[in-house]
């Protein structure tokens, strides 16, 4: 009597490619329902600290500013949309981890096995390094921003900032060093993947760096300080990333 033949390792992705793309949707539509809904319960729930959420953002700029100078308010709006915008940050922030499970749930039968042992590390090491991004902008690159522009101030001129304005260079900062952050999870996984190989990357090193400098110039205020605090984390970040994939290449070689 013959064996009946092993089932096919690609049976579920076979199955995927032959479900109809408004399957697919109908499926995505239920995992970003819950996005919306986990977000929009963080988002009520945090409402009634919105001031006092504001005012934990605007401490390093209350700081720096003399004794004489306040925040101020140019629009009518203003008081209730800013803290109103920075409470949908926060949730967003907050509800992160959440959102990166629920986008992996969804691709996670589209992946081989080793794809998954590989995917889960880097969802969990990505979220934790946007967070260290936006802790490293809140603590050290935004205070000594502050400090560096106040100080240069004219002794005319006193210090007075629009709480909208302040809002949006504080959640710029805190994205841009969040996204740049991500450097060492975007350099493994174009190694892992065969993009590049560490050699070439290690060859190219001085091209990485000026481009780093280049890439902060553009993505923060238009001073040498803020420039330097962005462009060396970066190009540290990317060291980081380039050890670990050495270390990853090394048992993917022995196994070859």
């Amino acid at each position: 009597m013959n064996e009946l033949p092993a089932p096919s390792v690609k049976t579920e992705h076979e199955q995927l490619d032959q479900m109809p793309v408004m399957q697919h949707l109908i499926i995505l539509r239920k995992y970003l329902f819950k996005i919306v809904a986990v977000t929009l319960l963080l988002f009520f729930c945090l409402l009634p600290f919105r001031n006092f959420t504001y005012q934990l953002m605007s401490e390093p700029l209350r700081q720096q500013l003399p004794a004489s100078s306040t925040m101020i308010a140019t629009d009518v709006t203003a008081t209730f949309m800013a803290p109103f915008k920075l409470n949908l940050f926060v949730a967003l922030m907050l509800a992160m981890p959440f959102i990166i499970y629920q986008l992996w749930a969804f691709v996670r039968p589209a992946l081989y096995e080793k794809e998954r042992h590989l995917a889960m590390p880097l969802l969990i090491g990505s979220i934790a390094l946007f967070y260290v991004g936006i802790a490293f902008a809140y603590f050290i690159t935004l205070p000594a921003i502050l400090h560096f522009f106040i100080s240069v101030s004219p002794e005319s001129v006193a210090p007075m900032t629009d709480i909208n304005s302040y809002l949006s260079f504080c959640l710029k900062l805190f994205l841009v060093f969040g996204l740049t952050f991500e450097i060492p999870i975007i350099t493994l996984v174009l190694i892992l993947i065969g993009v590049v190989s560490t050699q070439s990357l290690v060859e190219k090193r001085r091209f990485i760096v000026v481009g780093c400098f280049f890439v902060a110039m553009f993505a923060t205020p238009p001073d040498a300080l803020s420039m330097v605090m962005l462009a060396v984390p970066m190009w540290m970040l990317f060291e980081l990333g380039l050890l670990l994939g050495k270390f990853l290449e090394k048992p993917q070689s022995t196994d070859t």
